[in-house]
């Protein structure tokens, strides 16, 4: 009983790693997100768009983690350097979203245009979603080699908390949207955003530098 209970105290800090990665990652100015703001702007196919785009983040994520754990298992110097290079990434990432500070920018959900059919919209976000090289730079490797070196009982906590995040995110953003577009066309609020953002990958960056120093 015990050793269940310290297990789950242990996962919660897992849990929030994983959350904050994913939510500072995937709220970014893009097509992607523009398309499900747009789609639920006019509250067309939005649960479809919302469960796909989120879907397919958790299984790019999961594929990401346990495949680098599995690669990872038995090199350690190269789990270290892929700390390392995560870290600078996150750390440049966050410098990026502090530079936007200065930019006046927000996001528009488009024209509008004849409805899409249910498929059709699917297919959109399919493309906005898989063929947007970074995502795959964002969830495959980056979070992949950084949940991969998570404990193994604790790797799926990891998994679950960027996944929660994703799912928060798109769902925020599709059946939100009439109440969100007002705010996300002020350059002000995303403005705020994006210094969260960059606080929170600076954290991340040390907190990854601290764990390929210890595995020293």
């Amino acid at each position: 009983m015990s050793s269940i209970s310290h297990l789950t105290t242990a996962a919660w800090p897992v849990f929030a790693q994983g959350l904050l990665l994913s939510f500072g990652l995937i709220v970014a100015i893009g097509a992607q997100n523009a398309f499900v703001l747009r789609q639920g702007l006019r509250r067309e196919h939005v649960g479809s768009v919302v469960l796909f785009c989120a879907a397919a983040d958790a299984l790019l994520i999961m594929a990401g983690v346990f495949g680098m754990a599995q690669a990872l298992a038995d090199r350690p110097q190269l789990a270290q350097a892929l700390a390392l290079a995560g870290a600078v990434f996150l750390a440049w990432y966050g410098w990026k979203a502090w530079l936007r500070l200065r930019q006046a920018s927000n996001l528009h959900a488009g024209q509008a245009s004849d409805g899409l059919p249910r498929g059709a919209a699917v297919a959109q976000a399919a493309a906005f979603t898989l063929l947007n090289p970074h995502v795959y730079l964002d969830t495959v490797l980056l979070m992949g080699s950084i949940g991969a070196q998570q404990p193994g009982a604790l790797q799926g906590w990891f998994v679950a908390g960027a996944s929660a995040a994703s799912m928060a995110w798109f769902t925020l953003l599709g059946f939100g949207a009439r109440w969100l577009a007002p705010w996300f066309s002020r350059p002000r609020a995303w403005q705020v955003l994006d210094g969260l953002i960059g606080v929170t990958m600076w954290l991340l960056s040390a907190l990854l530098v601290r764990h390929a120093w210890m595995a020293f």
